[in-house]
């Protein structure tokens, strides 16, 4: 294989206190947290909106976590007022709509002041004396460089971390294959039969035994008529070049295979109305951090004095190798540590969103948007506290983290 070394000049577009990287809910809530303690805040989102996958990939559904607190309690009191939880320990799923999140959130992090730089994606690190001091950015204007005192990496695939140097896994220990990827879409009763459409290369379901995940998997508690279906899968690892390619193209016509069945059986009065512009990723790659999260510990329900997250969602493993069916646990709740943020082996940098230090199958029940919701909010106020307190990020003061976490309604459970 031939190598090239790359060279350029690039300016130094603007500096910041807190540079977020990556604007789903881990990187949004960041965000939030660091611009309400008065740092100056810059999110770097690669498309054009916020939200991640529940707005780019449509999975427009917030799954039970067990405590609603927060940043998150606050979204779903802005955006979905009538299924806010009188108490925050009331799990609740709701069903959302990806556009008006979408919107929502611009606005939010707007009147937050936030800057949000959209189309910009991260090129690699910049680092002073070997420190993290910002990265470089691809953007509509070209290369541009952000200086940063503290970094966060909310790319969901540990990009940030692994251009640092960090140490990082990939998938599950025995062959590192990750969970398969998602396109889910959306359908909507028409009121009348639909024409059925199957493209020349489509699935003819017959059975569900025969459907890419062995089962039906829908939601329809949003608007009323309108169908959130999850039901297609597709092997391989989002942050690999060829695999992306292969699933983006392979998703899209298991979408229109799924429809043409669910057309056919039960759902005749049901158009296809929205499909997502790209796949939903499940798992790529896990930081080294100062602690990583285990089955044990989340099958054990085990608590943590540094404790920034919990969650009692189930664990849930789409088969890694493809074949159908889900390996799913009951789960009664247990604690996300502040050390799993924190990666090994490089300073100013801290991670938040389903990247985190944790094992294979702990990641798969942390991973969803909520709990993403809660480890981005503790990240921005860990990240401030170290700027504060002229400290490393291991080293960030857990009863002070705690405090500021509580002022911004963060309730834990003991």
């Amino acid at each position: 294989m031939t190598n090239y070394t790359f060279q350029k000049d690039v300016s130094v577009y603007d500096s910041t206190d807190i540079l977020v990287v990556g604007g789903g809910p881990a990187g949004v809530a960041a965000a939030i947290s660091a611009a309400r303690l008065g740092k100056k805040t810059i999110l770097l989102e690669h498309t054009g909106q916020l939200g991640g996958m529940g707005t780019l990939g449509n999975v427009s559904v917030f799954m039970g976590v067990g405590n609603v607190v927060g940043i998150y309690r606050e979204i779903i009191a802005e955006t979905m007022p009538d299924r806010l939880p009188k108490t925050h320990t009331e799990s609740i799923k709701p069903q959302f709509d990806p556009f008006i999140i979408r919107h929502y959130l611009n606005q939010k992090l707007a009147k937050e002041g936030v800057n949000v730089l959209y189309h910009a994606s991260f090129v690699g690190v910049i680092k002073k004396d070997g420190l993290v001091s910002g990265v470089v950015v691809n953007t509509r204007e070209g290369l541009i460089a952000i200086e940063a005192g503290i970094v966060i990496d909310c790319t969901g695939d540990a990009r940030v971390v692994i251009d640092a140097g960090a140490p990082y896994t990939t998938g599950r220990d025995e062959d590192g294959l990750t969970q398969p990827m998602t396109l889910m879409f959306m359908m909507r009763n028409t009121g009348k039969p639909v024409k059925l459409y199957l493209p020349e290369d489509g699935y003819f379901y017959e059975q569900i035994s025969e459907l890419p995940q062995g089962r039906r998997l829908f939601w329809e508690q949003g608007d009323e008529g309108t169908l959130l279906v999850n039901m297609t899968r597709v092997k391989g690892n989002g942050a690999k070049i060829e695999d992306i390619n292969y699933a983006e193209k392979e998703a899209l016509r298991q979408v229109f295979s799924v429809a043409n069945y669910l057309q056919r059986n039960g759902f005749e009065n049901y158009a296809l109305t929205h499909v997502p512009g790209q796949i939903g990723v499940r798992e790529t790659n896990q930081i080294k951090g100062l602690y990583t999260l285990t089955e044990e510990d989340v099958t054990s329900g085990r608590r943590f004095d540094d404790v920034v997250a919990q969650t009692n969602y189930e664990i849930d493993i789409h088969s890694p190798d493809g074949k159908k069916g889900t390996d799913e646990r009951h789960v009664s709740g247990y604690d996300i540590p502040y050390r799993c943020l924190v990666p090994q082996g490089v300073s100013r940098l801290l991670v938040a969103g389903r990247s985190i230090s944790a094992t294979h199958v702990a990641m798969s029940s942390m991973r969803v948007q909520a709990t993403c919701y809660a480890m981005g909010q503790a990240a921005g106020v860990a990240a401030s506290l170290a700027l504060d307190d002229q400290c490393e990020l291991a080293d960030v003061d857990i009863s002070k983290l705690h405090s500021i976490l509580k002022d911004q309604d963060v309730i834990f459970l003991k």
